[in-house]
């Protein structure tokens, strides 16, 4: 498939990683049709744009008209604002997810990605986490009862551009930038292993090839870090100018509803494979350039050098 161009649609593509995914389908030549309740700030030239509901079955099933390729990005994807909404949450991620897949078999896509978690294979990150689990299921059903042929990509930890305040390094280095200050739920031993966003869009796109249809992909960065050391990494980028605070979990905040130690392997989904890339964008690096770009948009000294 990735030989040939092809037409994919990209719901929830003006969002962090869905952004960056329509950059990369377009990068490797395919025709990109970017779906989401508003217009993409990111829209590049050769991209279309759909403004829309997923729950709005007309205007889903004629954005998927002739499309070769569906990506699922369109969901609640926010823990906290997922447990605080249970309702709304199932709704949108779990019926808006059966309703594309319902619109993608009937279009006669030949690939439909969804975008998942690691945390599917926690007891960790409350709705968030069991309305993925339950995306997954409805998705395999799709496969066996009408052959629509899926991939599962289950991410990890995302850093970068275009990121939200939902989105925890960028949280932190706005905080730092600021406040001169970031704080942390928790104690920092935690086990991380975060990858750029770029890297993970590429690793999206890859997917397309023969051998990963009806298959669950882990996509996750390849430098294990412990919180504490990328905070420690993070405050000498800034010149030591900054002060760490570690502070117990809020309970009234459900922090310790998703804060997986060290794995979150506890539940057993179907397992999946994990796609590694030979070239990937150091995370210091990353980092560096991450502080430069918040620190011209906040109006703060980048400290980095």
């Amino acid at each position: 498939m990735t030989a040939t161009k092809s037409r994919a649609v990209v719901f929830g593509g003006a969002g962090f990683l869905g952004s960056f995914v329509a950059d990369a389908l377009s990068a490797a030549g395919h025709d990109v049709v970017v779906f989401d309740r508003r217009p993409s700030p990111y829209l590049r030239e050769g991209q279309r744009g759909v403004v829309g509901d997923i729950l709005d079955a007309k205007i889903v099933a004629d954005a998927i008209a002739g499309a070769d390729i569906v990506y699922h990005y369109a969901a609640v994807g926010d823990i906290a604002a997922a447990n605080t909404d249970p309702v709304e949450t199932i709704r949108v991620n779990v019926l808006g997810t059966t309703m594309l897949l319902d619109a993608a078999r009937r279009a006669g896509v030949k690939r439909f990605v969804f975008a998942s978690t690691l945390y599917v294979y926690s007891e960790k990150g409350g709705f968030y986490r069991s309305g993925k689990q339950a995306c997954e299921l409805v998705i395999h059903d799709f496969q066996s009862a009408y052959e629509l042929p899926f991939t599962i990509l289950r991410y990890g930890s995302l850093y970068g551009p275009r990121a939200t305040e939902s989105n925890w390094i960028h949280s932190i280095l706005k905080q730092a930038l600021t406040e001169g200050r970031i704080v942390r739920a928790g104690d920092g031993e935690e086990i991380r292993e975060y990858i750029h966003v770029w890297d993970a869009a590429q690793s999206s796109v890859d997917i397309l090839a023969p051998e990963y249809e009806n298959a669950s992909i882990i996509i996750t960065g390849q430098q294990p870090m412990r919180v504490r050391d990328l905070l420690t990494m993070i405050r000498e980028m800034l010149d030591n100018k900054i002060a760490i605070e570690y502070r117990p979990p809020d309970e009234a905040s459900h922090d310790r509803a998703w804060h997986y130690q060290m794995t979150p392997y506890s539940y057993r989904p179907q397992i999946a494979r994990r796609l590694t890339k030979t070239s990937y964008l150091d995370l210091g690096q990353g980092l560096l350039d991450l502080i430069d770009q918040m620190a011209q948009s906040v109006g703060g000294p980048s400290g980095a050098g």
